[in-house]
């Protein structure tokens, strides 16, 4: 990671009048309680080896403080600054859940309105589920259909919607319908489809018109296709055996309305002053009423606790999640894709919002936010919200090094293939997974594509009998495994693949995993 340190350094020393405009701005009371900011970030920032960073402070109905660390692509010398573009991932969700509280103003849906009202096509594996599911169990996770392929959101990139839900219709439970909390981005997806019938237009054009365009969001997009080469606009990083490197951008448009908005900190604190004072007001205009605003932040889960007769409630309403912090109520929403982090912080109480946005997959960004949280809400205290958060990384990397290397050390390399490697090739499906591609490349060896997609391709490595390690050609999809069964004939007769839903920890790579699903193709005969 040293080796990104003078390029910090450098932009460290580009920013520093942008700083120093930004505190006069703001008065005394900001500048004294965000001081020690600058020093702050670039110590984190070097120590997780982060190349770029941005920051958004609303106050009492004004833009506080908004400024960029760092540079927006490892080895390039363009510093980040408030205008910088990054992928916000998830904090999109709560731009889907106000787009569809417009429609509830309008007269046009019910939070409480069955999917099916909307969508005939809506079905799930359980037919009383599909015909019960609503908007409200859309947006607050508890339909109980969860991950397809965890932070990585591509999945069938060049299917509609309608098509995916054909082959989601097929998929388990991971829990009974509203009995709790199951995190789902293709939930969110039939939220912006069910948004497209009640509205007439699709979601990305009413995200532009009804949000974008009234909050004078300029810059803001829904697709990465938006975003050029010559627009400011952070690249993607990721830790990869050690190393952080620049990472491609990936399209996920199909699931776009649960992760894809593409906005600068500056642009986001106009959506924070939205939420806060008068909610859904922007200056002297109505976005979305009040009710509308206010219901998406009521809890629609509650979370367990480990002392129910003193503990905060903490919960999930409706693309907010629902904590306390040091006795305030805060809405908050992190997000995460391919090498893009976000924390968006809302302390109604305070009229106060915190947004921190970096272009690197880790968690200095509570670190940051609490840091600021406190300075403005008078919190003293001696802990050093940067190194805890830190020495809870080292302490987890240890041990998922460890893991990684017991899977590892169990491999038996001396075990062979049962057959020759064109009796593995051929063509595989899964009612929820579709297809899956097996040949032989130009080197000999193995090689898996799923859907056609041609970003979606992975060298195999024998591993041991018929387990395969399989390396994406996108190196920040890093590995998985597969597995073929043969039948009482000796052939094979199905492909197991490793998704992996949630990793212990990216940098480590995508295994060890606790929260994974192993889907078994069938081979066509």
């Amino acid at each position: 990671m040293k080796h990104i340190l003078s390029f910090l350094l450098l932009s460290f020393f580009i920013c520093e009048n942008t700083l120093s405009r930004d505190m006069s701005a703001s008065g005394d009371e900001t500048a004294n309680a965000l001081r020690g900011l600058p020093e702050f970030m670039e110590r984190g920032m070097r120590d997780w080896g982060i190349p770029g960073m941005a920051v958004a402070v609303v106050k009492d109905g004004k833009i506080d403080y908004s400024r960029g660390f760092g540079v927006r692509k490892l080895g390039g010398g363009e510093a980040v600054d408030e205008h910088t573009i990054f992928g916000m991932a998830s904090l999109t969700k709560a731009m889907t859940a106000a787009a569809l509280g417009m429609m509830v103003d309008e007269g046009k849906l019910q939070w409480d309105d069955r999917v099916r009202d909307h969508l005939p096509w809506f079905t799930l594996s359980d037919p009383w589920v599909s015909e019960h599911v609503t908007v409200r169990d859309l947006l607050s996770h508890r339909v109980g259909i969860g991950r397809l392929t965890g932070n990585r959101l591509r999945f069938m990139p060049d299917r509609d919607p309608e098509t995916i839900m054909s082959h989601v219709r097929h998929m388990p439970f991971e829990q009974s319908f509203r009995s709790g909390y199951v995190y789902s981005n293709v939930m969110y997806m039939v939220a912006g489809q069910v948004l497209e019938a009640v509205s007439g237009v699709p979601w990305d054009v009413f995200i532009r018109e009804r949000i974008f365009e009234p909050l004078d969001m300029r810059n803001a997009s829904t697709s990465i296709t938006q975003l050029t080469d010559t627009c400011n606009a952070a690249w993607p990083h990721q830790e990869i055996r050690g190393e952080v490197q620049i990472i491609p951008r990936r399209n996920f448009d199909n699931v776009g309305p649960s992760a894809s908005v593409n906005a600068s900190v500056y642009e986001m604190a106009k959506w924070m002053k939205m939420q806060l004072g008068d909610p859904g007001k922007f200056g002297d205009q109505r976005i979305v009423s009040e009710e509308s605003v206010l219901e998406t932040h009521q809890p629609v889960q509650v979370f367990r606790s480990d002392d129910p007769l003193t503990s905060p409630l903490t919960g999930y309403g409706m693309g907010w999640g629902l904590q306390n912090y040091e006795g305030y109520r805060v809405s908050r929403h992190s997000g995460a894709t391919d090498g893009m982090t976000t924390l968006l912080v809302l302390v109604p109480e305070q009229n106060l919002g915190v947004l921190v946005a970096s272009n690197l997959f880790c968690n200095f960004r509570p670190a940051v936010a609490n840091y600021i949280l406190d300075a403005y809400l008078g919190i003293e205290r001696e802990k050093d919200w940067h190194q805890h958060y830190f020495d809870q990384y080292l302490t987890e990397k240890e041990k998922a090094l460890k893991r990684r290397q017991a899977i590892e050390d169990a491999r038996k390399p001396d075990a062979p293939a049962s057959l020759p490697l064109n009796g593995y090739t051929g063509l595989y499906r899964h009612e929820v997974y579709d297809n899956a591609e097996i040949y032989e490349g130009e080197d000999g060896q193995l090689v898996m594509q799923l859907w056609d997609d041609d970003e979606m391709i992975a060298d195999l490595e024998h591993w041991h009998f018929d387990t395969f390690r399989a390396h994406w050609r996108n190196p920040s999809m890093r590995e998985k495994f597969i597995t073929f069964d043969l039948d009482a004939k000796g052939e094979v007769s199905k492909l197991n693949v490793n998704f992996t839903l949630r990793q212990v920890l990216i940098s480590v790579g995508i295994y060890p995993a606790d929260y994974y699903r192993i889907v078994t193709y069938e081979k066509e005969k």
